[in-house]
């Protein structure tokens, strides 16, 4: 039986659903840090994203250095950097779109370690994303350090890193790709832990748990069971009815998204020279997606 060639409305709705919470992600972030520090953050989210989900899960058939190199990349690697990346200033909008840069980043790890060759629309794609990096940093000052700007690409980095695992992880054959993130979520909690209480120091903890309100345990929430469960649970979903060039290209909406709740929550605005270098990063991503399909159909109408 062949896959849909088109999402059905609901599985339509469902997926602009996943994109606009994980849009709005990089401003709960945000709202997250003001009472809790950072590393801290990132433990209580995996935590309550382990608990009590991992009761109703039976843990996939894959082995234990998976489970950890997992953890340790796509939710350690990747969130310490991104909610530091916030905490010093990076706006969550232009978080959301530097953040893409992952795919650049994955096409680079899969050439260097798995020796997968590029095509042509890949490497133009990646040029493109190249430049539009380069633009966006060089535009840092008040609106946007430039540390923030370089440990968000850090945190895009180690997605991608993640992206290599969750390869080696898909060769154990089919499983529940919900239950394996819920179950990977035990590993950040404990190094997280640890990087708070060397980095942030225990009095930041002490005095983020005495002081805990209702917005740092919405905020901690929604990041545990609205992006991370309800998320990755409706996208492996999707993934499941429908070929990854269907559903993919829905995440370049996730930087609409962040950008535009960025502006209306907290104000944030881009320079010129932001707008151009995101406009070459998503051209970029847009290139590496569809440059090759494309290329191939006006293959076909040059010789017919």
């Amino acid at each position: 039986m062949s896959a849909p060639a088109a999402l059905r409305p609901r599985d339509l709705v469902l997926a602009l659903l996943v994109i606009l919470v994980w849009g709005v992600n990089f401003a709960v972030i945000k709202v997250g840090l003001v009472g809790v520090p950072p590393l801290l953050l990132g433990a209580l989210r995996f935590m309550l994203a382990a608990f009590p989900a991992l009761l109703f899960f039976k843990a996939p058939k894959v082995p234990l250095r998976l489970y950890l190199a997992f953890g340790l990349t796509m939710s350690v690697g990747q969130f310490a950097f991104l909610f530091s990346a916030i905490h010093v200033g990076m706006p969550s909008g232009l978080a959301s779109l530097v953040l893409q840069s992952q795919s650049f980043f994955t096409l680079v790890l899969t050439a260097l370690w798995l020796r997968e060759r590029w095509q042509g629309n890949q490497l133009a794609g990646l040029l493109l994303a190249a430049g539009g990096l380069v633009l966006i940093g060089s535009a840092h000052g008040a609106s946007m350090p430039l540390l923030g700007f370089l440990l968000t690409v850090a945190a895009a980095a180690m997605w991608a890193c993640g992206n290599i695992v969750s390869r080696a992880v898909g060769r154990h054959g089919p499983m529940n790709q919900l239950a394996f993130v819920v179950w990977a979520s035990l590993v950040p909690p404990l190094p997280l832990l640890a990087l708070s209480v060397l980095i942030e120091g225990p009095a930041a903890i002490s005095t983020a748990l005495q002081g805990f309100s209702l917005a740092s345990f919405a905020s901690v929430a929604y990041l545990a069971w609205a992006a991370t469960l309800f998320g990755y649970g409706v996208w492996t979903f999707l993934l499941s009815r429908y070929p990854i060039n269907r559903v993919a290209p829905f995440t370049l909406l996730v930087p609409l998204v962040g950008l535009t709740t960025g502006s209306l929550a907290f104000g944030e605005t881009l320079q010129p020279v932001h707008f151009i270098g995101g406009a070459l990063l998503m051209v970029g991503l847009f290139v590496n997606l569809f440059g090759a399909p494309l290329l191939a159909r006006l293959r076909l109408q040059w010789k017919a």
